[in-house]
Formats: C-alpha cells, structure tokens, sequence
C-alpha cells in the first residue's frame, strides 16, 4: 500500500499515486474541458507533456481556445485508459498561456514520447524553417482524483458500494 493510496479525491499528492505517475508518462491523449464565451463547454483531445509540476498543453498561435483559456483559465482535464477497469487521472485548475516564439519545448518533447524522434522531425520538417508562433498552455493542478475500479471508485466508495450503485 503506497502513502497515495489512502489520500481523499482532490487532494494534489494524488499526482504521486501509481496511477497517474503512469498516466502522466503515457501516450494517452489528455481531453482538455473549457467553457466558451457562449458559455458552452468544449472538450479537446491534445497531447501533452508533464514536467512534474505542470501539465503542458501546446497550440499554434491563432487557435481559438487561446483567446477562451485567457478569458476563462479553469479547466478540467480527464488522461484515462480504455482497458477494463479503466484507469483514470482527473485534473482541475486553472491554466496560464504564454505565448512563445519556435516550437515550444514541451510541444517538442510530447511528440517525442508520443512517436519517438521521427515524430519530432516530421514536425519540424512540417515548418521547414519558417518562423512559428505557438502557445505554452501550463496547468499546475488544484484538485486531483485518480479512479482504477479495483481501489479508487467515483464517490470515493468501496467496490461493493460500488457495485450496488442503482440497485434497490
């Protein structure tokens, strides 16, 4: 039994937990979950890279969502796996956009661990030595919850609780 093990959903030293240290190194996508100047919510699947502090989402300068998380930082971010049990790392904060002039380092690094060097010179090759104009979204997380089904269930229940969810 690890230290993380027994920590209440959201408390941030979940980051520690087994199950997000795994999800944090994985080439899951991360859902990005943001409210719109409509006040709609939108949800986009990015890449990411995790510098053990921030999770860092990365954008060409001009995308949309820059503008909306400037006006409207607090998001809520989902990494989870598709096996069964699921594993799930949640995140919520609020981000910080910075703009920044070449490819951002961490844009360079999440395509690396997502398709090795090739990846990385595909997408270098993409811009050919043209000026780029990109946006470092960084999220240090404020809140924190990790789901496995076997340990961890939504609502902080044992498996038995569970699993007599809607039942009478």
């Amino acid at each position: 039994m690890t230290a993380t093990t027994a920590l209440p959903q959201g408390d941030v030293r979940l980051l520690d937990h087994p199950v997000a240290r795994r999800l944090l190194v994985s080439t899951e996508l991360a859902r990005v979950a943001y409210v719109a100047p409509d006040d709609t919510p939108r949800v986009l699947p990015m890449l990411f890279h995790f510098t053990g502090d921030e999770v860092v989402f990365c954008t060409f300068a001009g995308a949309r969502k820059i503008t909306d998380l400037r006006a409207r930082p607090h998001v809520a971010v989902t990494i989870d796996t598709t096996a069964t049990p699921p594993q799930v790392l949640l995140l919520r904060g609020a981000v910080t956009v910075t703009d920044v002039d070449g490819h951002a380092p961490e844009y360079l690094a999440a395509h690396r661990r997502y398709g090795g060097q090739e990846q990385v010179d595909a997408v270098l090759a993409e811009t050919d030595g043209q000026p780029v104009r990109m946006a470092r979204i960084g999220l240090r997380p404020t809140w924190v919850g990790v789901l496995d089904f076997t340990t961890r269930f939504p609502g902080g229940g044992s498996a038995d609780d569970f699993a007599a969810r809607g039942r009478s």
